[in-house]
């Protein structure tokens, strides 16, 4: 048998990828076997966190966001927005899975990013204030 045809993960990756999930690498043949009943519960536990935050988001909007001050209700749902947006990141992304080093690496550029459209849209905000409270010439 020729090496081209032997189904190394290798030369799965290496070549057509589909077959990486056409049921030749099944990892988990039996549902009730320890690994499957483990990948179940973490699927589910993703569903719940995600769900509990979204409910609480649909709630906040729904009943809470009329009497409370624009700026919490906006802070509000900036964190619970960040929050999931980090949870759909280490979850989904394998960035939980990764080294710390890693995950530091990733998380500072976008600190920064984040930093730089706040600072534009502050400098944009100030320059509206400036132009609309100036005197006219």
């Amino acid at each position: 048998m020729s090496a081209h045809n032997q189904h190394t993960v290798q030369s799965l990756y290496e070549g057509d990828q589909s077959k990486l999930y056409s049921g030749i690498l099944q990892h988990h043949s039996d549902v009730n076997s320890t690994e499957s009943k483990t990948q179940v519960k973490k699927i589910w536990k993703v569903f719940w966190v995600l769900l509990v935050i979204t409910i609480a988001e649909v709630i906040m909007g729904m009943f809470f966001s009329h009497q409370m001050p624009k700026a919490l209700v906006a802070f509000f749902f900036l964190a619970l927005t960040l929050l999931k947006a980090g949870y759909i990141i280490a979850v989904f992304m394998h960035l939980g899975d990764e080294v710390q080093n890693f995950i530091i690496t990733m998380a500072i550029p976008i600190t920064l990013f984040i930093w730089f459209i706040i600072a534009f849209l502050a400098d944009g905000s100030f320059w509206l204030f400036m132009n609309t409270t100036s005197p006219v010439r």
